[in-house]
């Protein structure tokens, strides 16, 4: 089992990934790419909303 410091640290390191995948996006010439980072950001997105329901308390900041 996964203590809950480590989740949180991975948790956070998810949330800086998405920052990079959304800096990406700014690219004017992703191309098609576009379509798949469009896809990481929106399923990253879920992945941190049901973190935050499952676990409301630890919300890295």
């Amino acid at each position: 089992m996964i203590d809950p410091d480590t989740l949180r640290e991975r948790i956070a390191l998810i949330k800086t990934k998405r920052e990079a995948l959304v800096r990406l996006l700014e690219q004017p010439d992703l191309g098609t790419l576009r379509i798949d980072v469009d896809q990481a950001i929106e399923e990253i997105d879920d992945l941190l909303d049901e973190f935050g329901q499952t676990f409301p308390e630890s919300q890295p900041s």
